[in-house]
């Protein structure tokens, strides 16, 4: 079998290239494990997280609008029903996935590949069946995997964040190691369900990298909901015992203690899935971490093979892979587009917090002149009308320019909040760029808007005068 663009892994990266390919007019041969495309993303990440993250938004809702003066009964918590309706929503999608294959006359093939050399791949078919593909060029978009850590004992109490997905009961206690974004939205579903839920983080505060102004405001609301947080603190030890899981920490500090959960989940980050695809035959290069190292086009050693998404670093995110394939298959079409370098992380917990561009942190650490504009949510009318005054938005402007150099939100929707920042970082529009445009009133949005005021000392609704 011969085909012009052969792509490996159909995930958010992988079949968005191979769509985009197909439009090009490009022949293209897309393989994947899975029926249908929809990769990690939608079938154990993405999609079936914040299906569940919808059921405790709509939980922790019900019991925030006791201060408003309504309450509810206690809910009724129906998880064969949940796990349906959370299956369905990755079945409409994953399908929909496959009929786009199918309108594209895009030759999809259920299975695995491994390289053969430059320009041929062996593909093994869900059946074992075996044939070999030729090649002119080739995308690599296999995504990653949780880390796992192998002193921990195997246990079917010790979880990843895949096996969230699978959601079978409910656990009386959990423990999640790691307070990046994935184990936090992890703690957030579990908490809401009725679970006492626990977070472990080694580094000084939960989100390291985000700044902590931003997820200093999370912190104090999961306070309230989550067991304990533990910061600076590590777990040296996991034991099985007759009432679940006996965990030993140990915080900066040398102080040691053990608790026991129901469960545990590893949070702890994860590994590029780039183990058997026979790169060495191919000529394409790793790196120590196993990361497949590009260039700006996402070109490989082997200039003819292209990797996009996580098994390419740093921030394993979908919107990124996507915006990555785009990349590789406009470059494999003769056209060099310039990567974009905004990329705007959101992470799903209540409240949201979204971030794109630079951060304080960073500016600092670059020597930036930097002026640091922050708008709070309890000024904002929008906010205060839906009881969800708990955030801030702050915009990092370089102060001789003007530009938006970076923005954070923390707030309801500041995933769908943080877009016009990306935009305003990604275009270089100044403060006085977002000041002119009308925002309609009253909505959040306009705290974006207030914030840009607030640089020239103009805010309507707080007074910070210009120093």
């Amino acid at each position: 079998m011969d085909t012009k663009l052969l792509i490996v892994g159909a995930g958010p990266g992988g079949y968005t290239a191979a769509f985009l390919a197909a439009d090009l007019g490009i022949d293209v041969t897309l393989i994947d494990k899975e029926i249908n495309p929809g990769g990690t993303c939608l079938y154990r990440g993405c999609i079936p997280y914040k299906s569940l993250l919808h059921c405790a938004k709509i939980l922790n809702d019900s019991k925030d609008a006791a201060a408003i003066g309504i309450s509810f009964a206690e809910p009724n918590i129906n998880i064969n029903k949940i796990n349906e309706w959370k299956n369905n929503v990755i079945e409409r999608l994953t399908n929909g996935l496959g009929q786009l294959v199918k309108a594209r006359n895009i030759n999809y093939i259920q299975g695995t590949a491994s390289f053969l050399n430059s320009n041929s791949a062996e593909i093994t078919s869900k059946d074992n069946s075996k044939q070999t593909i030729s090649f002119e060029n080739a995308i690599i978009a296999t995504g990653s995997s949780p880390i796992t850590i192998d002193s921990f004992p195997v246990s079917d109490k010790i979880l990843t964040s895949s096996d969230l997905v699978d959601l079978k009961i409910i656990p009386k206690s959990i423990l999640i190691i790691g307070g990046g974004a994935i184990g936090l939205e992890a703690g957030t579903i579990y908490s809401s369900l009725g679970t006492e839920t626990s977070v472990v983080e080694m580094m000084p505060s939960i989100l390291p990298g985000i700044d902590r102004d931003l997820s200093n405001i999370l912190y104090r609301k999961l306070g309230s909901s989550f067991k304990d947080i533990f910061v600076n603190t590590k777990v040296i030890n996991i034991e099985e015992v007759p009432q679940g899981l006996s965990v030993s920490f140990k915080d900066k500090n040398e102080k040691s203690w053990t608790k026991t959960y129901a469960n545990v989940l590893l949070s702890i980050g994860r590994k590029p899935n780039t183990s058997n695809l026979g790169l060495d035959k191919a000529n394409v290069k790793i790196n120590e971490k196993g990361l497949i190292k590009t260039n700006v086009q996402k070109q490989t050693s082997a200039l003819n093979i292209y990797a996009i998404g996580d098994v390419t670093g740093q921030p394993m995110l979908a919107h990124k892979a996507s915006h990555e394939g785009k990349i590789a298959v406009e470059s494999i079409s003769g056209k060099n587009s310039n990567i974009s370098s905004t990329i705007p992380s959101v992470v799903y917990t209540d409240p949201e917090i979204a971030t794109c561009g630079i951060s304080e942190v960073q500016g600092k650490e670059d020597g930036r002149n930097i002026v640091i504009v922050k708008f709070p949510w309890a000024a904002s009318g929008r906010a205060l009308t839906t009881n969800k005054s708990d955030g801030v938005t702050k915009l990092i402007v370089d102060k001789e320019t003007l530009m938006i150099l970076g923005a954070g939100i923390v707030g309801e929707n500041a995933g769908e909040l943080i877009a016009e920042c990306a935009l305003a970082v990604d275009k270089k529009l100044t403060v006085s760029d977002i000041k002119s445009v009308v925002h309609p009133h009253p909505t959040l949005s306009e705290t974006i808007m207030e914030a840009s005021e607030i640089f020239f000392g103009q805010a309507t609704h707080i007074f910070r005068p210009n120093k």
